[in-house]
């Protein structure tokens, strides 16, 4: 009896290590038989199953919020070579690339797609969902409508009396929290611009109904009843709804009641063969470019209260640039012209938006295998260009993690800024935020102060890189 104990005692002993080996590297083995035939995978680990390496992400994203060690320790470990490794993250078998070479590849070769949001939500007939011929034609569109210099003249004056009271409630209250004030205003001045909602009933159901479907685009698309990706599905079934019956009313008055914001723009472009876009083109469109513009640009907002709070010899000179052009105008609102004038004021943009760090990775999926330099990349797979990772480096950036405005007093080296992706699909709506935080800056820098009241906020990388505490803040007049 005592020996058969031994021997299965021992048995356990040997069986526990072999299964915790196993399990470990299940993944490698399952995707390697998988894909075997051709070239070799890139090195890396794909972690457990079901989780891969999510549990590794979260540790350092969320728990010791270190998100720049997550690459690091991975590049350690396999070396720099191409640029590129395997893994398992966000339910998938992908491949991360994080060189500027190995994500120039990526963002501008044409059989990488969209790997992410989902299409489902952000609509089929979206830029976001949109490829090839499809794309460019609704991308020349949008460009017109949001980016082009004449529709950066009138935005820059509509969006202005919505930032002068937001500034003065701002007062009124003194304390404020400033990522939370900044969503609100910054949601009047898109609903504004892009289908002339007035602050109002509607467009406070519109921010609840617009957050639903962020929180569904962030969640495991599995479409159960209860989870976020259910209800964001029914939330954007009610904008596409909302923003349908304003379609209907104009298009019942027409010409006679045409509106100078991005809808009416949309229902009255032609391509090169007159043909308009068709109603859902104009819907999906609005909804997909509300979705991918007013939540990130409000952090962009954020982070540059805090900042110039950080900074007091960089406000000092923002005042120096606008207080001339504030006396000049005499009352009056701020104009594209002077804001493309403002060249330090620029420079700070640039910097806000690269230390913010908004978009840690940009998303797409392999449509066939594909070979970047000896290393397979399988049909499916996901691909994650890893653009947090440029923007980090100090090989691209001296002393990077420190906020230096006259660094951009010369250009980025090729391939090192990407904070608005690359390739056929960059942002199509990059000068709109960068406008509207320098916009904002103007107006602050010439009549108010602030200061932090929590100084040393820890930082929060998920779903977004922000202070813990939202940036709240002591705000008066000048």
């Amino acid at each position: 009896m005592e020996v058969f104990f031994s021997l299965w005692t021992a048995m356990i002993i040997g069986i526990i290590p072999l299964a915790g080996w196993v399990l470990w590297r299940w993944n490698d083995i399952w995707y390697a038989v998988a894909c075997a035939g051709g070239k070799k995978l890139p090195p890396g680990h794909m972690g457990l199953p079901f989780f891969g390496e999510m549990l590794s992400f979260i540790w350092y994203f969320k728990i010791v919020r270190h998100p720049d060690e997550y690459i690091n320790i991975k590049r350690r470990r396999y070396g720099d070579g191409v640029g590129l490794y395997k893994t398992h993250l966000f339910g998938s078998p992908s491949i991360v690339v994080y060189s500027p070479m190995a994500i120039k590849f990526v963002l501008q070769e044409p059989t990488f797609s969209p790997g992410w949001p989902s299409s489902k939500l952000m609509g089929t007939t979206s830029l976001a969902a949109m490829e090839g011929d499809a794309h460019s034609r609704m991308r020349s569109f949008v460009v017109r409508a949001i980016n082009h210099p004449d529709a950066l003249h009138r935005i820059t004056l509509t969006i202005q009396p919505c930032l002068r009271a937001a500034l003065e409630s701002w007062v009124q209250k003194g304390r404020i929290v400033v990522f939370n004030e900044v969503k609100k205003v910054t949601f009047e001045i898109t609903g504004k611009y892009f289908a002339s909602f007035e602050p109002g009933p509607l467009l406070d159901t519109l921010i609840e109904l617009f957050y639903g479907m962020l929180n569904g685009i962030r969640a495991y698309p599995v479409n159960l009843p209860g989870t976020a990706y259910r209800r964001a599905l029914q939330c954007r079934w009610k904008v596409i709804e909302i923003f349908r019956e304003e379609l209907e009313k104009r298009k019942k008055f027409n010409a006679t009641n045409a509106k100078d914001d991005l809808m009416g723009g949309l229902m009255q472009m032609k391509d090169e063969e007159g043909k308009p876009l068709r109603d859902i083109e104009v819907l999906d469109n609005i909804a997909g470019l509300i979705i991918a513009g007013f939540d990130t640009t409000s952090l962009a907002i954020t982070w540059g209260f805090y900042y110039l709070a950080k900074y007091p010899e960089v406000l000092k000179k923002l005042r120096e640039e606008h207080l001339p052009i504030s006396k000049k105008l005499n009352g009056d609102f701020i104009t594209y012209d002077d804001i493309s004038s403002c060249k330090y004021t620029n420079k700070v943009v640039e910097e806000i938006i690269r230390l913010a760090n908004i978009s840690a990775c940009i998303f797409r999926i392999a449509s066939k295998d594909i070979n970047y330099k000896g290393y397979k990349i399988p049909k499916g797979w996901k691909v994650i260009s890893w653009v947090r990772y440029l923007h980090t480096n100090p090989e691209n950036f001296d002393d990077p993690m420190c906020f230096n405005p006259d660094r951009w007093s010369e250009p980025p080296k090729m391939g090192t800024y990407l904070v608005f992706g690359g390739g056929p699909r960059i942002c199509a709506g990059s000068k709109l935020a960068r406008l509207q935080v320098a916009v904002l800056i103007h107006h602050l820098v010439v009549g108010y102060r602030w200061e932090l009241v929590n100084p040393e906020a820890e930082i929060t990388y998920l779903s977004h890189p922000k202070p813990a505490d939202g940036v709240e803040i002591n705000i008066s007049k000048i």
